[in-house]
């Protein structure tokens, strides 16, 4: 059966514009609190980036989950992995985001993580769209859910991905330019690098609501580009609006993409004995990556593009490591979702440990010229149907 709300990635669109209004995503929450709550559900979190209509769908799905009679647990502006990490180990059934990654302001967006931290199944997101067919009942007064606020969430999850990095592992003397998007990560990525013993510049890290991703971030590296030569840095660290992707520059200011710092992982700890099977990428994965890590005696499979592809690819074969050229890096071993801090320390604590420059790590892969043409298509266009397979080997 095809989903009519949730695509790869949860719900998203424009605010304001069907299905993301305060109405639907009040219901949305409900409907999510009567289907976690059959299955035994007791309380959920919900975190946000730093959209300003986030107050909105966070008050909406707030009110929606108590209706359902379930209880909330509110993160405020926290990353993604984080609200996934924070799911598990404040054993909430179910964690909520309210983002749209790395899209505009006027963008918002709703999905789900499930208890142990991964993207909710196929089956409950249809459960979820069944309910919300139905008419709205709230719960009797007596058993209303409640809410609080979670004090510590920034302090738990900066201390756990401090935890990622080698035994020992510190950053002194480097000098660090961090491009927070304005976004969700503004307030921890600076301390993560900092207690680390970085010296941090930190951009893009004053969020008013309407600036997030706005000519900042990882879709727009340029920005922590002209930083990292403005301050004399070693490296730039470019997140995106909730801190699941990362780009990085090196030192002579050339940007890393994430097939690069892929690549730079997937050697160290392949190199250390830390990696199991193969590297998941996709089919827009740089050529020059699967034969950089051919040469590594690494192997790379493909699969469609996003991230939930390859994560489900990572949990089928039982291995470690997976991304996208984007920047969405799965260390499935240290997060269960991709983590652009965490993927940022794994290549911070490879340069620590190898004693060679970010720009000198990268040399042992060669990108090959690739070209990227985003075509519109209507949702649920047929895109295996033969004339666009004949269109597609044409141009091969």
């Amino acid at each position: 059966m095809d989903k009519q709300f949730f695509g790869t990635d949860g719900i998203r669109g424009k605010v304001g514009a069907y299905p993301v209004t305060a109405e639907l995503v009040l219901k949305l929450g409900w409907a999510a609190g009567r289907v976690l709550g059959s299955e035994g559900c007791n309380a959920v979190v919900i975190g946000k980036d730093t959209r300003l209509s986030g107050y909105m769908f966070e008050s909406a799905l707030e009110a929606g989950f108590s209706a359902a009679g379930v209880d909330i647990k509110l993160l405020g502006p926290m990353p993604t992995p984080a609200i996934a990490y924070l799911t598990r180990t404040l054993y909430a059934c179910a964690g909520v985001v309210i983002s749209a990654s790395h899209n505009p302001h006027h963008d918002n967006g709703i999905k789900f993580f499930s208890a142990e931290g991964s993207k909710l199944d196929d089956a409950l997101e249809l459960a979820i769209e069944a309910e919300l067919a139905k008419p709205f009942q709230t719960v009797e007064s007596a058993h209303l859910g409640k809410a609080e606020r979670v004090i510590d969430a920034a302090g738990r999850y900066i201390e756990y991905c401090k935890s990622t990095v080698r035994p020992g592992a510190r950053l002194e003397g480097l000098r660090l330019v961090v491009d927070c998007a304005n976004g969700a990560t503004y307030q921890v990525a600076p301390s993560v690098f900092r207690e680390l013993g970085a010296e941090i510049v930190a951009i893009g890290a004053q969020p008013n609501g309407l600036n997030i991703n706005d000519g900042c971030g990882s879709t727009v590296p340029e920005t922590v580009q002209s930083a990292v030569r403005d301050n004399g840095a070693d490296i730039g660290v470019a997140l995106d609006g909730d801190g699941d992707r990362v780009i990085m520059v090196d030192e002579v200011g050339e940007i890393l993409d994430g097939d690069e710092l892929l690549y730079i992982i997937a050697r160290a700890r392949h190199r250390a004995g830390e990696l199991r099977g193969a590297v998941v990428g996709t089919v827009m994965t740089n050529l020059g990556l699967e034969h950089a890590l051919e040469a590594e005696g690494i192997g790379l499979e493909r699969v469609k593009v996003g991230d939930r592809h390859i994560l489900e690819r990572l949990i089928a074969r039982d291995w470690v490591l997976g991304g996208e050229t984007s920047g969405h890096i799965i260390c499935r071993d240290r997060m269960s979702t991709g983590d652009g801090i965490i993927s940022a320390l794994q290549v911070l604590s490879e340069v620590v440990h190898s004693g060679l420059s970010l720009h000198e790590l990268k040399r042992g892969m060669t990108k090959y010229p690739q070209t990227l043409i985003n075509v519109p298509a209507a949702r649920g266009a047929e895109l295996d149907a033969a004339p666009v397979r004949d269109a597609v080997r044409a141009a091969e």
